[in-house]
């Protein structure tokens, strides 16, 4: 059976991939902080919740003990944090930009040798529109979503040659946890900002990432999936 890794299995977007992916892989998805749900969605999926902070490399380290191969790497994890960036403090910066960049490129670059091996192999990450457009408020977060943009385009060039696909999601407004503590008007704002009139589910993030798995002449593309925002 095909394996999958997902980072980030425990939040809203994180379950909907372990749901669509559980279907026909063997998911090994990681969590963080949140056991509780971690457990729940391993038991609900039939998938494999592995505690894991991915700034640690003896964390990533144990991850890879538990996958002998891996057909699809899915860069989901992060955190994010609302506020001028004049009040952002450097470990609050770091953090974000180690979460939601850095130990992607970390964990992908650990993950390689097993791809490169069979030479096959997908990869896909989760940024953001803000990586996309920049959001006020949002800098270092914007930052890191724009830093895994990049990140795609450039390493789908050098692994083309090798089987390897890469590409990138980039969700708009997901009703998921992160979003919780916006009030009724903010999400109705934001609705009002797209062509479609509405949020997204994260099932739309995950219908996504199975499109970009199966579509094997796409790589280094930037998906939108946002309602046309």
């Amino acid at each position: 059976m095909k394996t999958a890794v997902i980072t980030g299995g425990s939040g809203s977007i994180g379950e909907a991939l372990v749901n669509e992916f559980a279907k026909d892989f063997r998911v090994v998805f990681t969590y963080l902080s949140n056991e509780k749900k971690a457990r729940e969605t391993a038991e609900k999926y039939g998938a494999e919740a592995v505690p894991c902070d991915l700034t640690l490399k003896s964390d990533v380290n144990r991850l890879l003990k538990c996958v002998s191969s891996c057909d699809l790497l899915i860069n989901n994890a992060g955190i994010s944090s609302l506020g001028l960036f004049t009040d952002l403090s450097d470990d609050e910066l770091y953090s974000i930009i180690d979460t939601d960049m850095i130990s992607a490129m970390k964990l992908t670059k650990a993950v390689l040798p097993l791809m490169i091996r069979e030479r096959r192999g997908n990869i896909i990450n989760i940024s953001s529109i803000w990586g996309v457009y920049g959001g006020s408020c949002e800098v270092a977060y914007s930052s890191a979503k724009a830093g895994l943009i990049g990140f795609t385009k450039a390493l789908s060039k050098e692994l083309g040659c090798s089987g390897i696909r890469v590409n990138c999601i980039a969700p708009g407004f997901i009703k998921s946890n992160m979003n919780s503590s916006l009030t009724e008007e903010e999400v109705t704002a934001f609705a009002e900002g797209t062509s479609l009139g509405k949020i997204g589910n994260p099932s739309d993030v995950a219908l996504a990432a199975r499109y970009l798995y199966e579509a094997e002449f796409v790589t280094g593309q930037v998906l939108g999936v946002d309602g046309g925002f």
